[in-house]
């Protein structure tokens, strides 16, 4: 019997380091080097269930950011917020939004199946075209659609209607949603309406690996999927398998990376790093054991509520949350272990850089306790 193949053993820590340089988060990106809009294509996107995360991710990411910049390049059109991996809202470039957003289709497809009996003599080629003459027209809330949709097949469920609607058509939330410091309801219209131009082809799913692996790598077959929320990936990495380089961690699971890609010594310290709610670093990998230890897997939600998330020495270490006045902005650290002196005082510098960044309070408080709900 052939013996099974063995490649070079990344450690947890090894695998934890790899990430964080790929992220951006063991050494802010300089303005010299990198852009807001290169970043977020870098990252292949942001994750934008609500408006400020992106702007909070970025912060953590990019030295010297300012989130007039981001919003600058929304409301140029040049990032937009819409549907794609993991059927979650996502801050993209301009031509990631009319390339990602078909590469991922077929999860839609999928998505889509699971309100087939909401959806019971419904035609969706049809839908399709009606939303989109619909939001083309001028911008709609789901509920506008939805409520022409509903005179079309009063039979069907109103909120399988809405689904239907985003999962046959890109729709890209309009600004002003999304600028930072600004206020709006989400108002759709298609990808190639607020681009004023047709979406391009799929591109070829080894190029968004590649991407992939820059952005997030060392990774497994099974990681990717889990980003992307695709399936059947692994003949992908297996034609690509001649020009990347292979690993495993310490469970045996086959690792796939760039031949170039950044692998720091595990050694290498990792600075403190505040990130937003649902950020993509913890959500990309089926194991998120190389950054959450296993003892806080489900300590970043209660409920309905996501937290915005710590990371002290590379791992997920806490929670926070901020509250502002006028006057004062103040950040609540919720640690889950105990953390050293130096520790807290590295947490509360990066904080306090987070602030002066992020918050035109004139005065920041960084505390140490547990939120009072």
């Amino acid at each position: 019997m052939a013996s099974k193949t063995t490649y070079p053993v990344l450690g947890n820590r090894a695998l934890n380091r790899a990430t964080l340089q790929r992220q951006l988060l063991l050494r802010r990106a300089p303005k010299s080097a990198m852009s807001v809009k290169g970043a977020v294509e870098h990252l292949v996107g942001l994750q934008a269930q609500n408006v400020k995360p992106p702007y909070y991710a970025l912060a953590a990411r990019l030295d010297g950011f300012d989130p007039a910049e981001l919003s600058a390049l929304m409301a140029s059109r040049e990032v937009a917020r819409l549907v794609t991996m993991r059927s979650t809202i996502h801050t993209h470039t301009a031509e990631d939004c009319l390339t990602l957003r078909p590469l991922v289709q077929a999860a839609r497809d999928r998505e889509l199946k699971q309100f087939r009996a909401g959806l019971a003599g419904v035609d969706l080629a049809r839908l399709g075209a009606l939303s989109r003459e619909l939001v083309e027209e001028q911008p709609r809330t789901m509920k506008e659609l939805r409520e022409v949709l509903l005179k079309q097949w009063p039979d069907a469920d109103p909120f399988a209607l809405s689904v239907a609607a985003r999962c046959v058509l890109p729709l890209v939330q309009v600004t002003p949603r999304g600028l930072w410091g600004s206020s709006g309801q989400v108002t759709l219209t298609t990808a190639e309406h607020w681009f004023g131009r047709r979406a391009e082809p799929a591109p070829a799913p080894d190029a968004t690996v590649l991407r992939y692996l820059a952005a997030f790598g060392p990774a497994s077959v099974k990681d990717m999927q889990i980003w992307a929320g695709l399936t059947r990936m692994r003949e992908v990495f297996e034609r690509l398998r001649p020009q990347l380089a292979v690993f495993q961690d310490e469970n045996g699971v086959e690792l796939f990376d760039l031949p170039d890609g950044p692998r720091p010594d595990p050694g290498t310290p990792a600075p403190p790093r505040f990130l937003p709610e649902f950020d993509n670093l913890l959500l990309s990998h089926a194991d998120r054991s190389r950054l959450v230890p296993e003892e806080y897997r489900t300590s970043t939600w209660k409920g309905n509520q996501a937290y915005s998330t710590l990371l002290v020495d590379g791992y997920l270490a806490g929670i926070w949350r901020l509250t502002e006045t006028d006057e004062t902005a103040t950040v609540t650290v919720q640690a889950f272990g105990t953390l050293t002196r130096a520790q807290q005082g590295a947490v509360a510098e990066e904080g306090e850089r987070m602030l002066t960044a992020m918050s035109s309070a004139g005065a920041h408080d960084i505390r140490f306790g547990t939120f009072s709900e």
